[in-house]
């Protein structure tokens, strides 16, 4: 029914003698989101991230080993620094047990914040070959990340077992935890890596950027370190919400509050909006830039 309409308004033009005006603007609110588009390619979003895990891990002598080997040796060191030498407190838990937790959740974020602030440039001849929503390449690298979440919780759930620490009804809360995690490290990437195809020291201040992000968020050390008066101020930080409640999930009992999981889900939420938005806004620039 449309077509015919269509062509009724071409000859009325034609027949009144003003040539037909097409008016192209770009989109804006929520629709320049366009999540209607990136729904169309969400083939392509799984086949990028099986693609990110497979190339991860190519000729790699241990594999997927090194989602073990890694948190693990961290979480021997944190123990014996922090738990035997410091003394720091563990919310009355085993000290390795609650490191590694935390551990694995600040991993599965760092990874996101790693891998999909470089993805741009990694994919940049991707872009500049064919058309596909550009948000499709880190939103790959959220759902990649999963794996090594995935394996992560099965070591976890072996050390709680060696230290007989039985789970509770909480732990069906834990996917919010992860939801909260994956938004956060999402929203952050998003600006990191639009900035990153125009600005290259992105590339080179990441590293610092987690190394210094993980030091000021409880992952080998309890909140409740952190004194009184700075504790609102401590609670901007999202990660200590997903930290902390990742540890509440899986062991019971941590120092999180609902007020600073209701802070921390709003920052979120609008560091994911407002990086959604800025990278719709830069992306028509990425093919020229990378």
């Amino acid at each position: 029914m449309t077509a015919p309409a269509t062509v009724a308004t071409h000859d009325a033009h034609l027949a009144s003698g003003r040539r037909p005006t097409v008016v192209i603007e770009p989109a804006s609110g929520w629709s320049a989101l366009n999540l209607r588009e990136l729904w169309t390619y969400r083939d392509l979003l799984f086949i990028l991230a099986g693609r990110d895990i497979k190339l991860r891990y190519k000729q790699t002598a241990l594999g997927i080993t090194w989602v073990i080997l890694q948190p693990l040796v961290a979480a021997l060191i944190f123990t014996i620094m922090f738990g035997r030498f410091a003394k720091l407190p563990s919310d009355g838990h085993p000290y390795i047990v609650f490191v590694f937790s935390g551990i694995v959740a600040w991993n599965y974020f760092a990874a996101v914040l790693q891998r999909a602030g470089n993805s741009l440039i990694t994919d940049s001849k991707l872009i500049t070959k064919v058309y596909f929503p550009r948000l499709a390449i880190p939103l790959g690298s959220t759902f990649s990340a999963m794996i090594d979440l995935a394996v992560s919780l099965g070591v976890l759930g072996v050390i709680m077992l060696v230290y007989q620490v039985t789970p509770t009804w909480r732990l069906v809360v834990l996917p919010l935890f992860i939801l909260l995690a994956a938004v956060t490290a999402t929203g952050v990437s998003l600006w990191l890596s639009a900035l990153n195809v125009r600005y290259r020291d992105f590339a080179h201040a990441m590293p610092f950027i987690i190394q210094v992000w993980m030091f000021s968020s409880p992952v080998a050390y309890a909140t409740t370190i952190v004194p009184e008066k700075w504790r609102l101020l401590y609670g901007l930080n999202p990660a200590v919400a997903f930290v902390e409640g990742f540890r509440w999930s899986v062991l019971g009992s941590s120092s999180i509050t609902l007020p600073l999981v209701l802070v921390a889900s709003a920052l979120s939420l609008l560091i994911f909006t407002a990086g959604a938005f800025f990278f719709r806004r830069v992306e028509r620039g990425f093919a020229d830039a990378v």
